[in-house]
């Protein structure tokens, strides 16, 4: 058996500009032109980021009491979009059309200016979070907070998230998953926490999910190889592929998390695992091998991913889904990637 999911696509290029938000509840649905600017003062470091042109919005149909509605007020600040992913999830807001807001947390001493699609970012010294949160917050009070940093900073930046009551979609893998789950439910905080972002391999990891549930030890004595690999970037070992293991290990295979094979060597990602060159800077190959104790039954399953694009698109929808039970004040605060899945509104 082999299950192979690939993707691989460029968004698409606009011109956007943000403009302040409008006051009142996310209840208008409009297209409309804005101009304005927005500053940000961090310790006395003013940093001034200038917006011009055009934002046409995108309505997001949801309920809100009964009433129709739309995501108009809806902006979303992504940490840190000036690295690969964070850049791409950008990317991927504008192209819904959400308002980005024109500032990030990075790490110390990588604060610097750029542009996505034209919108004029700067990345701030996350040591100056606290300033930063205080303007956004300010600027920008329907915000929801996607975070793609680095593993050391997992929990730390979700105890600040909850610390100041923003809505956020973790999509950085790493540190201490089970205290991030314990702060989130404790804070009462919205929240989508996912290792795994592309909802085609969400859909994949359920799909296996279910089987192990279904068929718990199905696979009994059978002996399991994982290979995965990613970008020489990537440090920590892959979330996706420590899930799918726990189904295996619910199916009866025994395996340990330590046996995960990492592939980082550009050589052998291209001869052996067949990742395409150009891909080499954002992948994510995986396979697993299934294979009975006589040696006579083999099962392989693949999901092979070229790009960015696929986690990114996520990403924006688990925002927008964040920000509909944000609007029904839903009882449930904590969410994953099925969650959403399951809402059955993916783009």
């Amino acid at each position: 058996m082999a299950i192979k999911m690939a993707c691989s696509s460029t968004l698409a290029n606009s011109t956007v500009a943000i403009s302040q938000p409008r006051s009142g509840a996310l209840n208008s649905c409009a297209s409309s032109s804005f101009r304005g600017g927005v500053q940000f003062e961090c310790n006395a470091r003013v940093v001034a980021v200038q917006r011009r042109g055009k934002f046409s919005h995108v309505c997001a149909q949801a309920a809100d009491g009964g009433r129709g509605g739309s995501f108009s007020d809806l902006a979303v600040m992504v940490n840190d979009c000036s690295g690969k992913m964070g850049g791409s999830v950008a990317e991927a807001a504008i192209g819904a059309g959400l308002q980005l807001v024109p500032v990030c947390l990075t790490g110390p001493g990588m604060g610097r200016s750029f542009s996505i699609q034209g919108v004029n970012v700067e990345a701030v010294d996350s040591r100056h979070r606290e300033g930063v949160i205080d303007h956004v917050l300010k600027e920008y009070p329907y915000v929801v907070v996607v975070d793609y940093t680095l593993p050391a900073a997992v929990n730390g930046n979700a105890e600040f998230y909850c610390s100041r009551g923003l809505p956020f979609v973790m999509g950085t893998t790493g540190g201490d998953s089970e205290k991030l789950i314990e702060d989130v439910l404790q804070s009462g905080v919205y929240s989508v926490v996912a290792p795994q972002m592309g909802k085609q391999v969400v859909a994949f990891q359920a799909a296996m999910s279910i089987m192990a549930e279904q068929f718990p030890g199905a696979f009994s004595g059978y002996k399991l190889q994982v290979i995965e690999s990613h970008q020489s970037t990537k440090v920590d070992t892959s979330g996706t592929a420590k899930a799918i293991i726990s189904s295996f290990q619910k199916l009866g295979l025994d395996f340990d998390m330590e046996e995960i094979e990492m592939v980082r060597d550009s050589k052998r990602q291209i001869e052996e695992m067949k990742v395409p060159e150009e891909h080499l800077n954002g992948h994510a190959f995986h396979t697993y091998r299934v294979v009975s104790p006589d040696g006579m039954v083999n099962f392989e399953f693949q999901h092979n991913v070229c790009g960015r694009s696929i986690y990114a698109e996520g990403a924006v929808d688990a925002v927008l889904f964040l920000a509909k039970k944000i609007r029904e004040r839903t009882d449930k605060k904590l969410y994953n990637m099925i969650d959403v899945l399951r809402e059955g509104n993916m783009r």
